[in-house]
C-alpha cells in the first residue's frame, strides 16, 4: 500500500483525515472502503461524526465531497434563508423543522442531505421510511457540491426525489477556485414534483439560473435583490402535514406563511463572498 492509500484509508479506520493523503489530487467520487455493511458505515459516520462527506452505496463507501469553508458558508446562507422564510410558523403545531444532515437509507443506498426541512409529518409503512424503518422523508432537500461533481450530485438528486420521498430539491454548484480565492461561478437548481419541465433524468425542473459574479465564459454577472429567487409551494413544504390532535384546532399554515415561501439567492451570493473575502 502507497503512503498515500495509506494515509486516505486512516479516514476510514480512525476518522483521521490526513494532509499526507494528498486529498487536493483524488478524484471524486472516491472509493473509501468496499465490502461494508449499511450497519458499520453508519457507526462510523456517527463515531467520528463524518457528514456530508460520504454514502454508502451497495457494500461500498464513497467520497463525495471534501469539507471546505465555501461549501459550509453556502450551506449555511441557504438554510438561513429557509428559516427567515418559515420563521413566522415558528412555536406552532406548524413549525418547520431543520432535519439537518439526518443519515437516511434504503435497500441499496445511505445518504445524508446537506441539510433538510418538514413539518410534523404522519410515520410510513416499514421499511419505506427515511431510516429504512417508519421514520418520515424530509420534503424539502438541499445539496451543495463543491468539490462535488455535478454528475453525482445529479444521481443524489434522483435518491432525494424517489417516489414517496421529498417533494422539493435544491441543487447548487459552487466551482471550486484555489484557496485564497472567493467562488465567482455558483448555479442552482429547483425541482419539484408536482411542478416544472421533465428533464432527462425524469425529475421536474422548475427553475434554474446563475448567481455568481461571473458566467462560464468568464463575463461579469451583476444581479440584484429578486432576481435569483427560489419559491417553495406551501403544498410540498407541508406534504403529510400531521395537524394538531383535538381538542386543538387545526392549523393552516397559509395564515402564518407567504405562500409559495421565496428563497433569494442574492443574498446567499452576498453572504459567500462576505465571509471568504479576507
Amino acid at each position: 500500500m502507497s503512503d498515500y492509500f495509506f494515509y486516505r484509508n486512516l479516514w476510514w479506520e480512525k476518522g483521521e483525515f490526513s494532509e499526507k493523503a494528498k486529498w487536493e489530487e483524488v478524484t471524486l467520487p472516491y472509493v473509501l472502503a468496499k465490502g461494508v455493511a449499511i450497519d458499520d458505515y453508519e457507526e462510523r459516520v456517527e463515531k467520528f461524526s463524518i457528514h456530508r462527506c460520504w454514502e454508502w452505496l451497495n457494500g461500498e463507501v464513497l467520497i463525495y465531497e471534501l469539507s471546505s469553508m465555501s461549501h459550509e458558508v453556502c450551506i449555511g446562507a441557504i438554510v438561513k434563508q429557509i428559516n427567515k422564510g418559515c420563521g413566522n410558523a415558528d412555536e406552532t403545531n406548524a413549525e418547520i423543522y431543520g432535519t439537518g444532515s439526518t443519515r437516511t437509507r434504503d435497500r441499496n443506498h445511505g445518504k445524508e442531505p446537506d441539510a433538510s426541512f418538514r413539518p410534523k409529518k404522519m410515520t410510513v409503512d416499514a421499511p419505506n421510511g427515511s431510516n429504512g424503518n417508519n421514520c418520515p422523508w424530509p420534503n424539502l432537500v438541499v445539496e451543495v457540491a463543491y468539490t462535488e461533481t455535478l454528475d453525482h450530485a445529479e444521481e443524489a438528486l434522483k435518491y432525494w426525489m424517489s417516489p414517496g420521498r421529498a417533494h422539493d430539491c435544491i441543487i447548487v454548484k459552487v466551482d471550486p477556485v484555489s484557496q485564497d480565492r472567493v467562488p465567482v461561478r455558483m448555479r442552482a437548481w429547483h425541482y419539484c414534483v408536482l411542478a416544472g419541465r421533465k428533464t432527462r433524468n425524469t425529475v421536474p425542473l422548475v427553475t434554474t439560473f446563475e448567481f455568481g459574479t461571473q458566467d462560464d465564459m468568464g463575463v461579469p454577472l451583476t444581479i440584484t435583490q429578486g432576481q435569483c429567487v427560489i419559491n417553495i409551494s406551501l403544498s410540498c413544504l407541508y406534504h403529510d402535514f400531521k395537524q394538531p390532535d383535538p381538542p386543538e384546532p387545526p392549523i393552516q399554515p397559509q395564515t402564518l406563511l407567504p405562500d409559495p415561501i421565496p428563497l433569494d439567492f442574492y443574498f446567499v451570493q452576498q453572504t459567500i463572498r462576505r465571509v471568504l473575502d479576507y
